[in-house]
């Protein structure tokens, strides 16, 4: 349920005091023993873990229900875009849904374990009609962009001027602004890019994570925070930024390698499920991307270390389905359906995600588009090898040119071709059916002469105004 500002509102028939609590049965666990239990009921019922995390189920999550299982705080070490935050925030799922804090409590303080001066006091005083609250899991979470501004005060807390100004002492626990870090006790906090937080700040977190207390302003206050603290991280050796100290890094329990997706069909899997498409992209040129990405990332042109996001592959695929899209609408196509002359906008509008080795400079939009021809010719053979494809050679041997293009409709390049052999197999291999519409077969279509164009057997020519010519 939600009510007009979005907020999740509990169940009615929960318990709302102390009293009522203690009645219902309800025991308290801490946040390890939470995420422990939650996570051993799914491995028992064969529940999904962690929905919508592709290509880590045989590597990177078992290390982590590892990690969750011994009560371990972890940091995630990969390149960038390999999914970090995605999963770090994805064990928000593995929390109860409702748990019972103290109402008004800033720490969210569980009913029979409150930590602060404040709360213990209006527990003495109230006893079992001591008010509670309850909290959505969606709530228990929170993250911070470690940036070189993040101060001390940022985590963990500092004093209030304005509380001390009321009259209260100094050293007086109550005179604190608690921080992200102790507004996230029993939830979980995640630290991003942690080697880009200072040092010195990064020290901070070192009794957060040991003894669970903090310490503000040269005095020590004891809270028994009780929270899962996560971080992700470029390996040291991929970033210059900066580094984790390594007394910080002794203090988490499981460091965790990520990576980019082993192979292509999880490579795929991922732009689909991931890729906001206004057009409709047949699989093999998703393929296409995918094959294309894992190129890039394998050049030795490009410079490793930084590394290429799986946002590479997905803005790919959403820049191909925009300009099948642009295409319907000049042209007044009723189905908006990518062709491989999409993927050409590839190369100039990704440019700047990837980076490139120093002696690159000036081939960058001719290295990327090397690249893309490779992996258009290689699911050309992998999708269509072995088939009879002499109707299309045919077509131009006899003097036709075909002319396609990014602003030539379906209709028109369907209409330039009329029937050809062998083209039904092709469009069954695509997997674009037995009666495909006219958009997906000048996909199949188009796809085929390119294959043959790359594989040196049918001509190609580029007109200054950005026309295909095949067979010219």
């Amino acid at each position: 349920m939600t009510d007009a500002g979005n907020a999740i509102t509990p169940p009615t028939d929960l318990p709302r005091t102390l009293g009522e609590l203690r009645a219902s049965g309800h025991e308290f666990r801490t946040v390890k023993e939470e995420l422990r239990d939650n996570l051993l009921a799914r491995l028992r019922s064969g529940a999904p873990r962690f929905p919508g995390i592709v290509g880590y189920d045989d590597t990177v999550l078992p290390e982590v229900e590892r990690a969750l299982l011994a009560g371990h705080d972890m940091v995630l070490l990969g390149e960038r875009g390999q999914g970090k935050t995605r999963l770090i925030r994805g064990l928000v799922g593995l929390l109860d849904e409702w748990t019972p804090v103290i109402t008004g409590s800033e720490l969210h303080e569980h009913p029979y374990q409150p930590v602060t001066p404040g709360s213990r006091r209006l527990a003495a005083e109230t006893g079992d009609l001591l008010p509670i609250s309850w909290l959505h899991r969606s709530e228990r979470y929170g993250e911070k962009l470690a940036t070189p501004d993040t101060s001390v005060g940022d985590l963990i807390g500092d004093v209030d001027p304005i509380k001390v100004a009321e009259g209260r002492a100094l050293g007086d626990p109550e005179t604190i602004h608690f921080g992200l870090v102790p507004r996230t006790n029993r939830g979980i906090f995640a630290v991003n890019e942690l080697p880009d937080l200072a040092e010195r700040i990064q020290v901070s977190l070192l009794n957060v994570l040991e003894e669970r207390d903090i310490q503000v302003r040269g005095y020590q206050l004891r809270l028994p925070l009780d929270l899962l603290l996560v971080a992700s991280a470029n390996p040291e050796d991929y970033t210059n930024r900066g580094r984790i100290i390594t007394p910080l890094k002794d203090r988490f329990g499981a460091e965790i390698r990520t990576h980019y997706p082993v192979d292509l069909t999880l490579e795929t899997a991922l732009v689909r499920q991931e890729a906001g498409l206004v057009a409709s992209v047949p699989d093999h040129l998703i393929e296409v991307l995918a094959r294309y990405t894992r190129a890039v990332r394998d050049s030795p042109a490009i410079d490793a270390r930084s590394g290429i996001s799986a946002r590479f592959a997905i803005a790919a695929a959403e820049t191909v389905a925009a300009s099948a899209l642009r295409r319907a609408g000049l042209r007044g196509e009723r189905e908006a359906v990518a062709r491989i002359c999409d993927t050409a906008s590839v190369t100039s509008t990704l440019r700047g995600k990837v980076e490139f080795e120093s002696g690159e400079e000036g081939r960058e939009t001719e290295v990327l588009a090397h690249l893309l021809r490779v992996a258009t010719a290689e699911t050309f053979r992998d999708r269509l090898a072995g088939l009879d494809l002499s109707g299309f050679t045919d077509l131009v041997a006899e003097g036709a040119i075909i002319e396609t293009g990014d602003l030539v409709s379906a209709e028109e390049l369907l209409g330039q071709i009329g029937p050809v052999p062998g083209l039904a197999k092709v469009l069954d291999r695509l997997g674009l059916g037995d009666a495909p519409s006219p958009g997906q077969a000048a996909s199949g279509v188009e796809f085929a002469l390119e294959g043959l164009h790359l594989t040196r057997r049918l001509a190609k020519e580029l007109t200054d105004d950005g026309r295909t010519l095949y067979g010219s």
